[in-house]
């Protein structure tokens, strides 16, 4: 099936809330002096990020601590690889980092870094997930995973009812799969959908690099301490694991608590592959934020609470996502549109439990015969 350009937002009437918002939005980085990309807060957020990942492997691989010691150091560079995830490359492959797309570019790829490909996260996130937001059909980062459901449309299978209580255990294998296989399941399925565009020279040149980087991350990670220093393989390979769990689960309930959540609406196109709404519209009807007022959460997770700002205005560094926030808010209540919000990071969780186990429930046989 060819996803790219199958669905289209068609909306009947002529609203005008985007057009308002992005004139408030335009005229308050304007009025301030304000640069839309990074400031002095996200430049020293972004080095204290990198360097929680990059310091705690250097110590492991000079100091060698007891095992205790360097499972604490794994699980910090699990914080890291979420932190960097989040808050580092996000913004640059959205192209807000820096008005250079040379900067842009070179922190994009610190998801290199982590084991990932900036390319087909690029594919993936901006192109699918932004534009077609809970589209069952073309929205990749909400599709069912393995034995977890996320859409209302998709098929419900028995054990299903209890993905509620194993979710977060499934949560924690996200990046391990990213960094062992995902990439090269992407490669392929992009290419067959039609969202990669590259020419056949392009992609293989591309696919040399993605089994070039793989090699070199896991050679420096798992080789390295092993190989060259003597650190047990064993000892190895469970803070490797350690790190990724812990980055898996922090990166996917983030992104959850955004869209997986009560309130959210999942439209499916009509026939004709169009879905009746305003395409901002659709982003507010979609997305969630959650614990806006906590600083040192929003800190951390790059603004991601934040995702109305973060769909509406990709561009923007989300450093400035709580500025703009009231705007959105006031705009979308004076054209009578829901700001969907949970106050706290433990309302959002709440919520998206509530919604794995509406999702996970079979079907009525009552409603099954009406």
């Amino acid at each position: 099936m060819k996803l790219k350009g199958k669905v289209k937002f068609v909306s009947k009437d002529k609203n005008l809330f985007f057009a308002t918002l992005r004139k408030r939005v335009d005229a308050y980085f304007t009025e301030n002096n304000i640069s839309r990309t990074a400031n002095t807060a996200m430049i020293v957020k972004s080095v204290v990020l990198l360097l929680s990942y990059v310091l705690p492997f250097i110590v492991l691989l000079v100091f060698q601590p007891v095992f205790p010691a360097s499972l604490l150091l794994w699980f910090v560079m699990g914080l890291g690889v979420a932190g960097i995830g989040m808050s580092v490359m996000h913004d640059a492959n959205h192209g807000a980092f820096s008005s250079n797309k040379r900067v842009n570019f070179l922190m994009g790829h610190t998801l290199n870094l982590v084991g990932g490909s900036a390319f087909n996260w690029k594919l993936q996130h901006n192109i699918l997930h932004h534009t077609y937001t809970n589209v069952v059909e073309m929205d990749e980062d909400i599709q069912d995973r393995l034995v977890l459901r996320f859409s209302p449309h998709t098929k419900v299978k028995f054990f299903h009812q209890l993905q509620w209580v194993y979710a977060f255990l499934f949560y924690g294998l996200l990046t391990l799969y990213w960094v062992v296989a995902k990439d090269f399941v992407q490669y392929k399925l992009f290419i067959r959908n039609g969202v990669n565009a590259n020419t056949v020279t392009e992609n293989r040149t591309m696919l040399l690099k993605l089994i070039t980087m793989k090699v070199l991350y896991f050679f420096v990670v798992l080789g390295v301490p092993t190989l060259f220093l003597g650190i047990p393989f064993l000892e190895v390979i469970l803070g490797f694991l350690l790190m990724h769990f812990v980055a898996g689960i922090i990166l996917t309930v983030v992104f959850q608590l955004a869209h997986t959540v009560e309130g959210t609406s999942h439209p499916r196109p009509d026939e004709n592959g169009n879905i009746e709404n305003d395409w901002a519209i659709h982003q507010l009807n979609t997305t969630v934020n959650f614990s806006r007022n906590n600083k040192l959460l929003s800190w951390y997770v790059g603004g991601l609470n934040f995702q109305i700002e973060h769909h509406l205005f990709p561009r923007v560094c989300h450093v400035h996502y709580p500025a703009i926030a009231n705007i959105v808010r006031e705009t979308a209540a004076e054209y009578g549109i829901p700001y969907l919000e949970n106050n706290t990071f433990g309302q959002a969780v709440r919520s998206h439990i509530t919604t794995l186990h509406r999702f996970g429930r079979l079907p009525d046989i009552n409603e099954a015969i009406g």
